[in-house]
C-alpha cells in the first residue's frame, strides 16, 4: 500500500508566537471548546462573526495589525498557551476513559458510516438531525477515546440555502463550497497526487478522491467525485444531499458503501466493528463479503455468517420516505456484474433485500442491513417498539416482542450545544470535574445548589443574545435592499427580552406538523397578544426541495408570521443551520415539538434545549415519551395512539393551546418572588436539567453502544486472534 500524505494546508502568514492557530483551525476540537474559539474571536470579533465562525476563512482574511496586537497581549498569550497545551494533551490521549476502562483492547477499530455529518456550520455538508447526530457521535467517541473512524461524503454544494419569498414560498439556492476555505484536509499519495478510489457503475468506472476532517482524535474520511477523471454527470454525484433521482441515489449509496470500504482499505484500516448509521451505507456488507469470497474462496453464506457478527445497523425513522428502497429493475441495472462476484444468482441477490409491498417489490436498504447485521437498534424506547412491529415480517417465526431490534436512545454532545455561560455556572456549582461526569445523575442532582438569581440571570442573558442575533440578521436583510419591510418584521425586529419566548425549529416534514399551533389561529392571537402576559414564538426550518406538502406548511407558517394581527410576536428565522440552532436552543424559554405520534423516532433538539435550562413542551413521542416525568416540562396530548389523523391533529392542537394558556404562560409570569424571580418556573427548570442532562447526552449514548455492541465484537475478535 502506498503511503498517504496528510498535509494540513496551513497557508497562513502568522506571527511565530501564535503560529499554531493554523494547525488548530484544522481540528474540529475547537468547535466544542469555547476557549479555543476565543483565540479567533479575541483577535477580531467582528470578522469572526462575519465569516460564520470559520477559522480557515478568518485566518485568510484577518489583517496583520490585529494579529500583531495580540502577540503583545499577555492575557491573550496565556490563553493561547493554555489552549494549545490542552489540545496537545487531548490528542496525545495518554489518559482517556476508554484506555482506563479497557486497557487490554489495543488493536480494535470502529468504522462509522453515515450519509451526512453535521459538525459545524463551517462545514455545511449536512441536512438535519441525522447528520448532527452523526457529528455528535464522532465528537463523543473522540472525548471518550474510542478508536473510531468515520466515512461519509463531502458535498460541494452542501444541502441548500433557503430563501423565503414575500409570499412565503421556500426557494432553494445552491451554494458552491470552496474546500480551500473549509477545515478539510486533502489526502495525497506519496507523489503528491490526490488519493483516489473507484467503483464500477453501469458502463463506466467512477473515480472519487478522499478528504479528511479531523474531529478531535477521530478522523473522518469524505468521498468526492468532483474530479477530472469523471464525466460531468458523475462529477455531480456528490454535489448535494438527498437527491430524489433514484439513479443518483443508488449511485451515491454504492459510493458510500462499496467505495467507503475501499477507501478504508486504501488508508490501511482493518476495522473490527462496522456501524451503519441508517441504511444508506448498507452496500458495505456486500463489498466486505466480496473481499472474503475473493481471498478465501468460500460461499456467500459462509462469508455473510462471518461478517454479520461484526455489523451494527441503526435505524432512524418509521416514516417510509426515510427508508431507502429501489425498484428491482434498477438493481438489475447496477448490480448485474456484481452479484457473480458474490457467487450469487440474480434471484439470490434480490432476495437479500426483497421487500414485498401491496404496490410491488423493492430492494430495501434497511432489509439488507437488518438481514446482515448481528446488532440492530432503534433510537428511542418507543421507536424500538414501532421498529419491531415494522420489520416483524423478517422474523415471522418470532413474536413481535422478540424481534431482534433493541433500542439505544439518542443523545447530544453536551460541549457542542451548551452555552458558555451555562458551562461556567455548572463548573461553579457542580465541581471542576463536571465535564468528566456528564452521564452521572448524582452530579446533576447538585443543580439544586445553583441560586435562582444566578440561573435566571444566565437565562435572561441567553435570551438577549438570541434577540440581538435575530435583530442583526434582520438588519442585514434590510440593508441588502432586497426584502419587503414586512419581511424584516417577520425576521424578528420586534422581539423583546421580557416576554415568554417559544422556539420551534426542525425539518418541515408534514408529520412534524409545523402548523399545528396555528389550527385555532384566533385563540393563538389572544394568547400571544395578552398585554399582561405576552408570548413570542420563533420558527425556523427547511422543507426538502422535493417536498411540496412540506413547503406548503412553511408558507402557511410564514403567512401567519407576516399577519399584522400577530404584532410581530411570531417570527421566522430563515436558512436554519447549526449556528441558528445554537442561538435558539440556548435562548428560548420553551422548546415546542409537535410530531404526529408515533412518527418521531427520537428527536434531539429538545435535549439540546434542556441542558441550557429550556423547558420542553412536546408530544409524547420519540425521546420525550421516556423523558417526561410530569414536572420537567409539559406534554401535548396523551400517551395514546390514534387511527384517524384528523381526530389526532384536532385533539393535539386543542391540548397544545390549553396547556400553553392555562399552565405555561401563568407559571412564567405569576407568583414572582420579592426579587422578581419566577421561582416555580426555575424549580421546573432545575428538575428538567437534573433529569434530562445526564440521560440524554452522547456520553451515555456512546457508552451504551460500546457496552451493548462494540465491546462484544471487539472481545470476540480478540479471542479469535488469541486462538490463532
Amino acid at each position: 500500500m502506498e503511503p498517504v500524505r496528510r498535509e494540513i494546508p496551513n497557508h497562513f502568514s502568522l506571527p511565530r508566537r501564535i503560529g499554531r492557530l493554523g494547525e488548530l483551525a484544522y481540528n474540529l476540537w475547537w468547535s466544542w471548546n469555547p476557549e479555543a474559539q476565543m483565540l479567533y474571536s479575541q483577535v477580531d470579533k467582528a470578522l469572526w462573526e462575519n465569516v460564520g465562525h470559520n477559522p480557515v476563512v478568518f485566518l485568510q482574511k484577518v489583517e496583520r495589525p490585529f494579529l500583531n496586537a495580540v502577540t503583545n497581549d499577555r492575557y491573550y498569550l496565556d490563553l493561547y498557551d493554555r489552549v494549545m497545551n490542552n489540545l496537545d494533551e487531548y490528542i496525545k490521549g495518554e489518559k482517556n476513559w476508554f484506555k482506563d476502562q479497557y486497557p487490554d483492547i489495543r488493536d480494535a477499530q470502529i468504522a462509522y458510516f453515515s450519509f451526512e455529518f453535521g459538525l459545524h456550520e463551517s462545514l455545511p455538508v449536512y441536512a438535519g438531525g441525522l447528520g448532527v447526530l452523526s457529528g455528535d457521535h464522532l465528537k463523543e467517541a473522540s472525548d471518550l477515546g474510542l478508536p473510531m473512524v468515520g466515512v461519509g461524503f463531502v458535498y460541494n454544494q452542501g444541502y441548500f440555502v433557503q430563501h423565503i419569498t414575500e409570499d412565503g414560498w421556500q426557494e432553494t439556492r445552491s451554494q458552491f463550497l470552496d474546500f480551500s476555505q473549509m477545515p478539510i484536509i486533502p489526502l495525497l499519495t506519496s507523489s503528491g497526487k490526490p488519493l483516489m478510489l473507484y467503483v464500477d457503475l453501469p458502463g463506466r468506472r467512477v473515480w472519487a478522491r478522499l478528504w479528511q476532517v479531523q474531529v478531535g482524535r477521530v478522523p473522518l474520511y469524505l468521498i468526492d467525485t468532483n474530479v477530472d477523471e469523471n464525466s460531468p454527470t458523475d462529477r455531480q454525484l456528490t454535489a448535494r444531499l438527498y437527491s430524489n433521482d433514484p439513479e443518483v441515489r443508488i449511485s451515491q449509496e454504492i459510493l458510500l458503501g462499496i467505495g467507503g470500504v475501499r477507501a478504508l482499505r486504501a488508508l490501511g484500516y482493518q476495522p473490527t466493528v462496522w456501524h451503519m448509521n441508517e441504511g444508506h451505507s448498507a452496500f458495505l456488507v456486500l463489498e466486505r463479503a466480496r473481499e472474503i469470497i475473493a481471498t478465501q474462496g468460500i460461499t456467500f453464506e459462509q462469508a455473510a455468517e462471518r461478517l454479520r457478527r461484526e455489523n451494527i445497523f441503526t435505524t432512524h425513522t418509521p416514516v417510509p420516505a426515510g427508508n431507502d428502497q429501489f425498484p428491482i429493475w434498477l438493481v438489475d441495472k447496477y448490480f448485474a456484474s456484481y452479484w457473480p462476484e458474490l457467487k450469487l444468482t440474480r434471484e439470490q441477490f434480490v432476495e437479500l433485500a426483497r421487500h414485498v409491498q401491496t404496490w410491488g417489490e423493492t430492494f430495501s436498504m434497511p432489509v439488507l442491513a437488518l438481514r446482515l447485521s448481528e446488532y440492530c437498534n432503534a433510537v428511542s424506547e418507543l421507536h424500538g417498539k414501532i421498529s419491531r412491529q415494522m420489520w416483524h415480517f423478517l422474523w415471522q417465526d418470532k413474536p413481535v416482542e422478540e424481534v431482534p431490534i433493541t433500542h439505544i436512545t439518542n443523545g447530544v454532545h453536551t460541549r457542542t450545544w451548551l452555552a458558555r455561560r451555562m458551562g461556567v455556572l455548572y463548573e461553579r456549582y457542580l465541581g471542576r470535574d463536571w465535564l468528566q461526569r456528564l452521564d452521572d445523575p448524582t452530579l446533576w442532582a447538585q443543580v439544586e445548589n445553583i441560586p435562582d438569581g444566578e440561573l435566571w440571570a444566565v437565562r435572561q442573558h441567553l435570551k438577549r443574545k438570541l434577540i440581538m442575533f435575530a435583530n442583526e440578521r434582520a438588519r442585514q436583510q434590510w440593508l441588502s435592499g432586497t426584502r419587503h419591510p414586512v419581511q424584516i418584521i417577520a425576521g424578528g425586529v420586534l422581539l423583546e427580552p421580557y416576554s415568554l419566548t417559544i422556539g420551534f425549529a426542525r425539518r418541515f416534514a408534514t408529520y412534524k406538523r409545523g402548523n399545528l399551533i396555528l389550527r385555532d389561529f384566533e385563540r393563538l392571537l389572544r394568547i400571544i397578544n395578552n398585554p399582561e402576559m405576552p408570548v413570542q414564538i420563533i420558527f425556523a426550518g427547511k422543507a426538502h426541495p422535493a417536498d411540496e406538502p412540506g413547503k406548503l406548511i412553511v408558507q402557511e407558517v410564514y403567512r401567519a408570521v407576516k399577519d399584522a394581527k400577530t404584532g410581530g410576536r411570531l417570527v421566522f428565522l430563515e436558512d436554519y443551520d447549526m449556528n441558528v440552532a445554537r442561538y435558539l436552543v440556548q435562548g428560548v424559554d420553551v422548546w415546542l415539538n409537535t410530531p404526529r405520534r408515533p412518527n418521531e423516532a427520537s428527536g434531539t433538539s429538545g435535549m439540546k434545549a434542556a441542558m441550557n435550562g429550556v423547558l420542553n413542551f412536546s408530544v409524547l413521542d420519540g425521546w420525550w415519551h421516556e423523558a417526561y416525568n410530569g414536572s420537567n416540562g409539559w406534554a401535548i396530548g396523551s400517551d395514546r395512539d390514534y387511527s384517524d389523523i384528523e381526530t389526532q391533529d384536532e385533539a393535539d392542537a386543542r391540548s397544545l393551546l390549553d396547556v400553553l394558556e392555562n399552565e405555561i404562560v401563568p407559571l412564567y409570569y405569576k407568583g414572582r418572588s420579592a426579587a422578581k424571580l419566577p421561582t416555580e418556573w426555575l424549580a421546573r427548570v432545575k428538575e428538567s436539567i437534573r433529569t434530562l442532562a445526564p440521560q440524554f447526552c452522547t456520553r451515555r449514548m456512546v457508552k451504551e453502544y460500546l457496552q451493548q455492541f462494540y465491546l462484544p465484537i471487539m472481545q470476540e475478535v480478540e479471542t479469535q486472534e488469541e486462538r490463532v
